[in-house]
């Protein structure tokens, strides 16, 4: 049996499609333009021989006395994997693969770790997944990594290693961002221990992990992963392979994220030269959009432009004019202009592209269409079109609804869309929309990120014009942990949440609570951030308001910001409320 195959499928892959290979493990050639499958069954993909429809297998007339028979285990799953190449429909397949879990589980020898049991839940729980229904295929996985002892060989560590990668994958399709990667990483460590940390295969399953952290905006930990990959990749290829240019590709988008925008366009320069010389025209226009994307953010516009061109003019001549790589660079080019002052050509180009995800060519995925109409709503939105923003939003999320492994993106356009309805003065529809959202940010295991925080406050925006003052604030206190902890308290968004927290602590009567944050707002600005912000001179009146009604003059030894808010306060209302203005 070969050594561990790794892992490596894009973090926006499309719904599972059952495929169960057959023993010996083969691990497929990389290509440049095809990611090498996982070598769990949920990810894996049928074989040309076995792709072709074959005619149903008979089924067995079985009664459970017979799963004794120890030969019976091996059929069951034949026919399992008969039925799903057959392409009859998973619910007899799953039957059949029940039946030979509980065939493996009757004939193994007690203390002995059966691996054939190991791949009949793999593939009971790659069914599971098939038919929606990702709960049930959790547990199965979780016992299907009990049952391996890796301290047996390389077959038992490829059966844990694939366990923990199918059981993240499974995660993620639920959205548990968290617990997906705590998979990985635990199925990273059996490969290492298995095949040494320098393997060819360790460095595509880090890669893997670590696109896991950048999609949960971990950028450090995915920068360090990132590197590591490109260490094993440059010791096992050729210089300008096209391994080390994904992981330079991969590497720029970390980079991008993190602000880094010179060092992400030396990678994608080098990316853009590996696949030149590899005559990969589309990967090179691919490269070129994200050049162009580069070029935009250091405001170098006419670069920027050049590069988007390049990238139309190749997709174009080689996907046609309707495919949705061209609609994307069009999104590109309208952001562009809108940030150009060219709003003309702007709305033209957000025309052009929603045409396109009008009638979508066959093989447009829904994922790409939903993340187009989301880039066009952001510029409608920006342009004061929030109706049509709103509109947008909407059929993106229809999109992405039914799909697995969305959660975290449906809960960012759900809070896009509590913005729109906030801005509209529809304000229960927003609340609404920020909670369904906060649910599943919390579900997913984003409840301690920045953009969470962000969230909380917008929805607690939401309540104060509802008059769900106690609520608000709730949600502010809450808001003010998580962004103090992640963007200190002198970044904008946690200065804003300061602000809300003090007003909504004034319509509750905490005046004195209202008055500290204020005092330690205005000291953040005048020792560390300067007093040019026109939000100072707001907070300074606001602030000489409350003192002259509580009867005294200002604090300057502001408290420190641990003991600002007292949750056990329970100070009257004041007769008058303040009306403030509350920051998004």
């Amino acid at each position: 049996m070969p050594g561990l195959a790794s892992v490596k499928s894009p973090p926006d892959a499309p719904p599972l499609r059952i495929s169960v290979p057959e023993p010996p493990p083969h691990n497929p050639p990389q290509t440049p333009n095809k990611k090498p499958p996982s070598p769990s069954p949920s990810r894996s993909k049928p074989s040309p021989a076995r792709s072709a429809k074959k005619p149903p297998p008979e089924s067995p007339n079985l009664d459970d006395s017979s799963l004794d028979n120890p030969d019976l285990g091996p059929f069951l799953l034949k026919l399992a994997r008969d039925t799903i190449a057959s392409g009859e429909g998973p619910s007899k397949a799953l039957d059949y693969s029940i039946r030979s879990t509980k065939s493996f589980e009757r004939c193994a020898v007690e203390g002995e770790p059966s691996l054939d049991l190991a791949m009949s839940l793999h593939v009971l729980a790659a069914i599971y997944c098939s038919l929606g229904r990702l709960g049930e295929a959790i547990p199965v996985l979780e016992r299907a990594i009990r049952v391996p002892d890796v301290g047996r060989g390389p077959d038992h560590a490829l059966a844990a290693f694939s366990g923990h990668m199918q059981l993240g994958d499974t995660y993620s399709m639920l959205g548990q961002v968290e617990k997906s990667i705590g998979c990985y990483e635990e199925g990273l460590k059996i490969q290492m221990q298995a095949l040494g940390e320098t393997d060819a295969r360790v460095g595509e399953t880090c890669r893997y992990l670590a696109e896991a952290h950048v999609q949960a905006m971990q950028f450090d930990k995915a920068e360090e992963l990132c590197n590591k990959t490109l260490e094993i990749h440059r010791a096992h290829s050729e210089p300008a392979s096209l391994e080390e240019a994904a992981d330079r590709r991969l590497m720029a988008l970390i980079c991008e994220a993190k602000g880094d925008y010179e060092i992400a366009l030396e990678h994608l320069v080098l990316a853009s030269m590996a696949m030149i010389s590899s005559g990969q025209e589309n990967e090179v226009a691919s490269i070129d959009v994200s050049i162009g994307n580069i070029y935009m953010s250091l405001c170098r516009f006419d670069e920027a432009v050049f590069s988007y061109q390049k990238a139309l003019t190749v997709f174009k001549s080689s996907k046609g004019d309707n495919h949705p790589s061209v609609a994307s660079v069009f999104v590109r080019l309208a952001e562009l202009y809108h940030r150009t002052g060219k709003l003309r050509e702007s709305k033209s180009y957000c025309e052009n592209a929603l045409r396109i995800f009008a009638k979508p060519v066959p093989g447009t995925t829904a994922e790409e269409i939903a993340g187009g109409l989301t880039e066009i709503s952001a510029i409608y939105e920006s342009v004061d079109e929030p109706e049509e923003a709103l509109k947008l939003l909407q059929k993106a999320m229809k999109l992405l609804e039914d799909k697995p492994g969305q959660q975290s993106t449906i809960a960012g356009i759900e809070a896009r869309m509590g913005v729109m309805c906030y801005i509209l003065g529809r304000y229960e529809e927003a609340r609404n929309s920020f909670e369904s959202a906060v649910a599943k940010l919390r579900g997913s295991g984003e409840r301690k990120s920045a953009f969470f925080g962000v969230v909380l406050n917008q929805m607690g925006l939401a309540c104060v014009q509802l008059f769900k003052i106690d609520e608000a604030a709730e949600l502010f206190e809450e808001a003010r942990a998580i962004l103090e902890q992640e963007c200190g308290p002198c970044h904008q968004d946690t200065l804003g949440v300061y602000s809300n927290l003090a007003a909504t602590y004034d319509a509750m009567g905490r005046v004195e609570d209202a008055i500290e944050i204020l005092e330690y707002i205005l000291k953040l600005r005048e020792e560390k951030l300067g007093i040019a912000n026109p939000d100072f001179e707001d907070e300074k009146s606001r602030l000489a308001e409350l003192l002259k009604e509580a009867g005294r003059s200002r604090n300057r030894k502001a408290k420190s910001l641990e003991n600002l808010i007292d949750p056990n306060s329970r100070r009257t209302k004041k007769e008058g409320t303040k009306r403030w203005g509350f920051r998004i």
